[in-house]
């Protein structure tokens, strides 16, 4: 049987017959609607959808923002990852500004599909949300609930819970420290937590300090050591943290230090002032309001408060309104430093020989650094940094007057800074350590 175009009727023909037929099953819908008990309608939706979910290979798993009251990790760590994986095809995304943060927030808008290939695999990301039903009339409740559906076939399920979503949890974490903006915290009695913060614009890094290289290499080696090892400070029984103390004359890099070690390891600076602190009740209450993945920094140790020796503290009533040698222990290494995982507890003084021994015993300082006076080396580092070189012919004659003359990393710096042409600011450091062997002879 021959088929010709010919035996088709005419198109407005055609079009007429299809607008009828679409009419007659809005009609039926319509009848249905009226006709049929809701009940029995979503009984007949929900058949439909569990034998269409039977003949499909495909499993969908629901990553809701919220469970209950608390924010789902897997929410949070699921929109970082995907917003790396925004592509072309994606025609919608959402942009945030953090109000402690710098840079914008990328996510994807609803209704949005992001295809993700992990391991061969090939997965598909959905953003929904549904709208709540507001029991009250409070703002702060939430008008929609945010979820993700991860969609793929139903024989990776295994995979997914195992591997893939994991890997998720641990990216997105990665990326964070990677994107995280690293805050200085002060002393604040107007705030819930007696702190607040600005961003740490400090530049410094261990590729500038001008650190004896051996010295600088072992600290980053044990700071690189201290953050893995979680598990082993558990096992031991004692609290994850790790006390330092700077010690040196001023200028000598101990502040530009912490905040090398704070950009190194992405962890905020906690600037404990004593002086602004009343008693040891507010002492627990700054340590219990500081973050984990912290250095806390008291500067200035033998000067910043007048602490008692504990034999002096005898007889002292709690309420006496002073910061005593005993609480500020029990801070370090008491009980109430167990309040708190990862922090790194700084101490700096100019005069070492001053500090109560009890500070300096093993558990409490397990690092004791000598930040010392400017050496070759250091000053290598400085000239490479302020001035963009790594040798120059008046070299020799600055390193024999580093040997002769104490100077520090400040007073050095300060020379190089005057000009960033070598011929001028060289010059001027030679005759500025001159000044100083002269004026050491009398």
């Amino acid at each position: 049987m021959r088929f010709s175009y010919e035996s088709l009727p005419p198109s407005d023909k055609l079009l007429t017959a299809a607008a009828s037929v679409a009419a007659s099953a809005i009609l039926l819908k319509s009848i249905a609607s009226d006709l049929i008990p809701e009940q029995i309608q979503t009984y007949f939706c929900s058949s439909l959808a569990k034998l269409s979910g039977k003949l499909s290979s495909q499993l969908t798993v629901v990553v809701d923002e919220f469970d209950g009251l608390t924010s789902n990790q897997m929410f949070d760590a699921a929109n970082v990852y995907l917003a790396t994986r925004i592509s072309r095809a994606t025609q919608r995304i959402k942009v945030t500004k953090p109000p402690k943060e710098q840079d914008f927030a990328v996510t994807v808008d609803k209704n949005q599909e992001i295809v993700d290939v992990h391991g061969g695999i090939q997965f598909k990301w959905t953003s929904q949300s549904a709208a709540v039903k507001q029991k009250s009339k409070n703002e702060n409740s939430r008008s929609e609930l945010r979820y993700l559906e991860l969609s793929f076939n139903r024989k990776h399920k295994d995979y997914v819970l195992r591997v893939y979503l994991p890997y998720i949890l641990a990216k997105a974490k990665e990326m964070k420290e990677e994107m995280r903006t690293v805050r200085l915290h002060t002393v604040d009695y107007s705030g819930t937590d007696y702190w607040s913060s600005v961003v740490l614009n400090n530049p410094a890094t261990f590729q500038t300090m001008a650190m004896d290289p051996d010295t600088k290499r072992e600290l980053m080696e044990d700071l690189d050591r201290f953050v893995t090892r979680k598990d082993y400070y558990r096992r031991v029984g004692k609290a994850w943290k790790r006390g330092y103390l700077f010690y040196g004359p001023p200028g000598t890099g101990k502040s530009s230090l912490v905040a090398a070690m704070a950009n190194y390891l992405k962890f905020d600076v906690y600037d404990l002032d004593l002086r602004e602190v009343q008693c040891n009740s507010d002492l627990r209450r700054l340590l219990i309001g500081s973050a984990n993945r912290s250095i806390l920094v008291i500067e200035d140790i033998d000067c910043n408060v007048g602490l008692q020796n504990r034999e002096s503290t005898e007889g002292v009533t709690p309420e006496d309104d002073k910061i005593t040698l005993s609480g500020l222990l029990n801070f370090i290494d008491g009980l109430w430093s167990s309040c708190g995982d990862e922090r790194i507890i700084v101490f700096t003084t100019n005069h070492k020989n001053r500090l109560d021994p009890a500070l300096l015993r093993p558990g409490r300082m397990d690092v004791q650094l000598e930040m010392s006076y400017c050496t070759f080396s250091g000053f290598k580092i400085l000239a490479s940094t302020y001035l963009r070189i790594e040798d120059h012919s008046l070299f020799p004659v600055i390193g024999e007057l580093l040997e002769k003359v104490q100077a520090t990393p400040a007073e050095v710096a300060g020379e190089l800074m005057k000009s960033e042409d070598a011929v001028i600011s060289l010059p001027s450091l030679i005759d500025f350590l001159k000044g100083k062997e002269i004026r050491a002879q009398y």
